[in-house]
């Protein structure tokens, strides 16, 4: 089988939604799919064997945060961080960039105490530097050593090394950015075609940018999807802007997204963000809020899910939330080990700050995701998508 193989696309007019498959060295990915949320090499609160209970085919590790602790160096020494985390499943990794933007932005909205050194030190057209979250010491990232640390790792899906712009950009900086990202991307290429690993294969994704700027996005999608890259990743959505921005930012790209090479979206996917998205050729999707929610103890379902589409009804509910004290129904679950604890000893867990509350919590909320994307295939595959 090919990296990537379509199966189905839709017939519905204005649709781009499509299945089909991604072919790793560690696995199968049946798409469209989410990607759940493993930054430092563990989904949080979940065993391994937890995750794949609820039927994990691929996690998202973050480059930046595995490079300051433990190193990527210590993660080679174990061959990968499938190997290291015990992670054995399709494993995708950014490239770094982002923290050019969250880390900056941080730095931009906190006032710098006397003596206090921004956590992004500088930004050139070359590289980045970096101080780490652990001890102040600088790290410089540019597009080889984002590659070299993402090669290290081990990850199946990789990503070219790139500037997430900030929210609200300027049109010239959104500008500059870009053309950073495009220039990155070669460097990117070149230092994987000649350091690449000879024990399995790794798929090397270009990454859109352009800000909020309609003609940005579509001169960066032309060029990225044009590219000697296995994949497209959009990024720079999700950083502050409204949802309505965040749809028109993928609405104007989707004519130039590529058929044969399979699309991510970067750091989306709420519920109403992945229905609404697959129609715009989205294949895969990494968010942490399900992981995230699950934690402070909020669930997520979606009403008549086994219906038509236009049926689903999402949801929430916070299981802290006195209503549950009594409540000693069997929690409705597509995790079959969390279907046999009631909504009355959830509640008792996260009152009592117990850790099993997090971990079932966060199986609850995997478990809907990967049943919401299988029933986003079926309906694509039965044109109602």
């Amino acid at each position: 089988m090919s990296f990537f193989s379509i199966h189905h696309k839709s017939k519905i007019a204005g649709s781009r939604a499509r299945t089909g498959t991604i072919q790793t060295a560690h696995g199968q990915i049946q798409t469209p799919a989410f990607v759940n949320v493993g930054t430092k090499g563990t989904v949080k609160a979940l065993t391994p064997s937890q995750a794949k209970e609820i039927g994990t085919q691929v996690s998202f590790v973050n480059t930046y945060h595995l490079v300051v602790h433990p190193g990527s160096e210590i993660i080679k020494a174990h061959s990968s961080i499938h190997n290291f985390a015990k992670m054995d499943w399709s494993i995708f990794s950014d490239s770094g960039g982002f923290q050019v933007f969250s880390l900056a932005n941080r730095a931009r909205r906190s006032k710098l105490r006397d003596g206090e050194e921004a956590i992004l030190a500088k930004l050139t057209d070359d590289y980045v530097v970096f101080r780490s979250l652990y001890d102040g010491s600088t790290i410089e990232f540019s597009p080889e050593f984002s590659i070299q640390s993402q090669i290290n790792i081990g990850a199946d899906l990789i990503v070219a090394f790139d500037e997430c712009t900030y929210y609200p950009a300027s049109h010239e900086y959104a500008s500059q950015a870009l053309h950073r990202t495009n220039s990155w991307l070669g460097r990117s290429c070149q230092y994987l075609k000649a350091h690449a690993r000879i024990d399995y294969p790794q798929y090397l994704y270009g990454v859109i940018q352009g800000g909020t700027f309609e003609d940005l996005r579509v001169e960066s999608a032309r060029f990225i999807s044009n590219q000697d890259v296995a994949g497209v990743a959009i990024g720079g959505v999700s950083v502050g802007e409204s949802k309505a921005e965040l749809r028109d930012q993928v609405r104007w790209i989707s004519p130039y997204l590529p058929d044969d090479k399979p699309v991510h979206l970067l750091g989306v996917g709420q519920l109403d963000d992945i229905i609404d998205l697959v129609r715009y050729g989205i294949d895969t999707f990494d968010c942490v809020e399900p992981t995230r929610l699950a934690r402070i103890g909020v669930l997520l379902d979606i009403a008549n899910i086994d219906e038509d589409i236009a049926k689903w009804s999402i949801r929430r509910f916070d299981i802290t939330e006195s209503i549950y004290k009594t409540d000693s129904r069997l929690i409705l679950s597509y995790s079959q080990y969390v279907s046999q604890f009631s909504y009355s000893y959830l509640h008792h867990l996260f009152k009592q700050k117990e850790l099993l509350g997090y971990t079932l919590a966060t199986m609850h909320n995997l478990a809907l995701m990967e049943k919401l994307m299988s029933r986003i295939r079926e309906q694509i595959e039965t044109g109602q998508v």
